[in-house]
């Protein structure tokens, strides 16, 4: 088994170090562990924030487990050049284009959500989005007009794209509740009527999953007034962003969601792919050891279910992770004073118990 891990900027080395700390406790036989530069740090030490070598790095693995990027001292390099390029890039090279973003409630912390407690505790829902599409890879740019600079973002999907995102979304919903909601903007884009009639054409496979349709902006609106009524999202790549982002603020902090990036491409032990926590490279707290690394930690835990087939290992971390947020272990992000490292030992305590 093979792990590459890619820290990156900001926050992404303190919180990759913690999970790579629990992922050192299990002790995993026959285990390679790998490490590159990727983002920011990458380009001002390889001149990319995607070097060849950590390309093919990623891809000579059987699981990628990345960290954040993002630089303010990089905010004015061409675009081609700025560390967000990298995870863009990792995507579309490696094939990666659904990803998969888990939002559930945890016992005990239902007063740090944006919502009402009786409400954020009806929280569990999959956001589905896709990836390798929409205006993050639709073709770009900037000209003049009468106006002034004007920019410019192109967004398109095809019906290939969309038939198996959407597969991918109807396959999470029959492991789950059974219901899919699909989040568009139908009424106005030609990409979403699109979108729409493609997953229309898909539901017909999955007889037994629900399907309902939904509009991004009665969608964001939804979420935070009844986010019970969710099971699994299915949305595009700007969409999807956006809602996943939301969600971690109706569960309470951005820093306890986990996410995984996958394709088709199939490994000894499953399906490869890339997990990181939904969170960026926060600058204002890097080296400060106020970071949460707990979503660093579950998409540990997402990686080794995934992509390596450790089922038993994968529970534990959440168990572990579970029994620390109750016992209120908790960083600055969650209205505690744990530490990056703290927080990191508990899981560990945790960790050990269970076993």
């Amino acid at each position: 088994m093979k792990i590459a891990i890619l820290p990156g900027d900001g926050i992404g080395p303190e919180v990759t170090e913690q999970a790579r700390r629990v992922l050192d406790a299990l002790d995993l036989p026959k285990l390679t562990i790998w490490e590159g530069d990727v983002g920011g740090i990458a380009y001002k030490r390889h001149g990319h924030p995607l070097p060849q070598e950590t390309l093919e790095m990623a891809r000579a693995s059987d699981a990628v487990l990345f960290g954040a990027v993002g630089d303010p001292e990089c905010d004015e390099l061409p675009r081609e050049h700025r560390p967000e390029q990298a995870i863009l890039g990792l995507r579309s090279e490696l094939g990666l284009f659904a990803n998969l973003r888990p939002a559930a409630g945890y016992p005990g912390l239902e007063g740090m959500s944006s919502l009402r407690p009786e409400i954020a505790r009806g929280i569990d829902l999959l956001v589905v989005r896709e990836l390798n599409g929409d205006v993050y890879f639709g073709d770009k740019g900037e000209r003049g007009s009468d106006g002034g600079r004007e920019g410019w973002d192109a967004m398109s999907y095809n019906e290939a794209e969309v038939r198996r995102i959407a597969h991918t979304g109807f396959q999470a919903a029959q492991k789950r509740r059974g219901r899919l909601t699909s989040v568009d903007k139908a009424n106005v884009l030609e990409t979403s009527r699109i979108w729409r009639e493609t997953v229309i054409e898909v539901a017909k496979e999955y007889p037994e999953v629900e399907l309902d349709h939904m509009y991004v902006d009665n969608a964001a609106m939804q979420m935070v007034r009844s986010p019970g009524q969710f099971d699994v999202i299915l949305t595009g790549n700007l969409f999807g962003d956006i809602l996943s982002d939301q969600a971690s603020a109706c569960v309470g902090s951005i820093g306890l969601l986990a996410s995984a990036s996958m394709g088709e491409r199939q490994t000894k032990f499953g399906t490869f792919g890339l997990y990181e926590p939904i969170h960026g490279s926060a600058p204002d707290i890097a080296g400060q050891g106020k970071a949460n690394p707990v979503a660093a930690i579950l998409s540990l835990a997402m990686l080794l279910r995934h992509s390596l087939g450790c089922e038993t290992e994968a529970g534990r971390i959440e168990r572990a992770v579970a029994k620390v947020v109750a016992s209120e272990v908790r960083g600055a992000d969650l209205g505690g004073t744990a530490s990056t490292s703290e927080i990191g030992d508990a899981v560990l305590r945790q960790l050990t118990a269970l076993s």
